[in-house]
């Protein structure tokens, strides 16, 4: 199995029942017939909640996107802040977000907060992140752009439809801030920026009014995201910024900062919580035993995430493991069992004529010498393959202890699994 590019956590932001077909193969191909109308129906299934501002003074934001993609194409982008060494599931949506615009055309780009991450965002918490060491925030950036790499790659393998595809870049701020002065850096910027306006967000009224309160350095985190969009809107032409809906007061921020430099038009689009799942929700009210919404959305993310051969793998390693599947055990690689059982001690052996379950046992280290050890097989504590084996002198047998690729995996009570790899069988 890949390394997770994603961590399955609970988090603040954008928790709660996602729209199922926001995920699916058929959703995503067909999501948009064209640059005409793709904002809205978006919204119409619930990807995208809002957008900022509602009129422009220039230009609206569907004429962005009606102009003819192949003619105008946008640039778009979302950041992330390398808080952890991998994606976690709160992202999702803004990726999706992301890959629905490149896959109509536009170019998108997910910027990595290697500086930002260093102050914090305050966005909807009650208290005052824990501070990243230096050191630690440039080993979770680099982490995250390989992330970030790996799933526009599959996102690409995957949902290639032979029209023609806007850029997937991956940037990161520390890039450009580590070659800014403060000083230099307050006096340029400092004074677009009015403090009235600052405080009145409501991230920040919440943790003014918490009891730890909000430090500068998390206050300033805005500053510098609206700057984020400035350089990218100079350099890239981006003009239209992607968020969750608790980085609104952020995405305000930049609209007015580059309004003032600039006097152009620049927009953001909020990713909303969802709390639909249509047709496949109704087949869960009818048989909810089943977990169909759950199965299908753990399928989806984990080929958008490690690709075909990646959800396969899942799929072995969950009948395996959840359902003892014979047939998944023998068709599994010496990875995938190491992965599976990441804690379970993994041993070569050559295996002698008349070799035992005892024999077994002991060359693993799985029971101990003596008496005691011998009882924990004859009491129905030991299993090889998923399958209960209660006579020490039982000889081994290919095909029924050893399975087709070689392998044999011990169990020890409820959780002490141990992997053996059979030699020149």
């Amino acid at each position: 199995m890949a390394a997770p590019i994603f961590r399955s956590f609970s988090c603040g932001r954008w928790s709660g029942t996602l729209k199922l077909s926001v995920f699916l193969p058929l959703g995503l191909r067909k999501a948009h017939s064209g640059p005409q109308g793709l904002l809205a129906a978006q919204k119409a299934r619930g990807l995208f909640k809002d957008f900022f501002p509602e009129t422009g003074t220039k230009i609206e934001l569907p004429e962005l996107f009606d102009r003819g993609t192949a003619s105008f194409p946008q640039t778009i982008y979302c950041g992330f802040d390398p808080t952890a060494d991998s994606l976690h599931v709160c992202h999702l949506l803004a990726l999706l977000g992301l890959f629905h615009l490149q896959r109509a055309g536009h170019n998108v780009i997910a910027l990595v907060g290697g500086a930002t991450a260093r102050l914090g965002d305050p966005s909807g918490l009650t208290k005052e992140p824990e501070a990243l060491e230096t050191e630690r925030v440039r080993a979770n950036a680099r982490a995250l752009r390989l992330g970030l790499e790996a799933l526009a790659a599959n996102h690409q393998q995957l949902f290639t439809d032979g029209r023609s595809w806007g850029s997937f870049t991956v940037l990161d701020n520390s890039a450009w801030y580590q070659k800014q002065h403060l000083v230099d850096f307050l006096a340029a910027v400092g004074g677009h920026f009015r403090m009235g306006t600052l405080l009145s967000w409501q991230s920040v009224q919440l943790r003014l009014k918490s009891a730890e309160g909000m430090s500068l350095a998390e206050f300033f985190y805005q500053v510098l995201q609206a700057y984020d969009f400035y350089y990218l809107f100079q350099r890239y032409g981006c003009r239209v910024q992607l968020g969750g809906s608790d980085q609104l007061g952020n995405i305000m921020s930049g609209y007015e900062f580059i309004n003032k430099l600039t006097g152009e038009d620049v927009f953001g689009i909020t990713v909303p919580l969802i709390t639909k799942i249509d047709h496949i929700m109704q087949l869960h009210v009818k048989e909810p035993e089943r977990r169909g919404p759950q199965k299908r959305l753990a399928a989806e993310v984990t080929k958008l995430v490690h690709g075909r051969e990646g959800l396969d793998s899942a799929k072995r390693c969950t009948q395996a493991l959840y359902h003892s599947s014979i047939d998944a055990l023998e068709v599994m690689s010496d990875q995938e069992l190491k992965e599976l059982f990441k804690e379970a001690p993994f041993s070569e052996f050559f295996l002698d004529p008349g070799t035992s379950v005892l024999d077994t046992c002991r060359k693993a280290n799985a029971i101990p010498d003596g008496p005691r050890g011998y009882r924990m097989i004859t009491e129905g504590g030991v299993s090889i393959n998923h399958r209960q084996v209660t006579n020490t002198e039982s000889v081994l047998v290919v095909g029924q202890h050893i399975l087709k690729n070689g392998l044999s995996l011990l169990k020890i009570g409820k959780r002490n699994f141990y992997i053996i790899k059979w030699l020149q069988l």
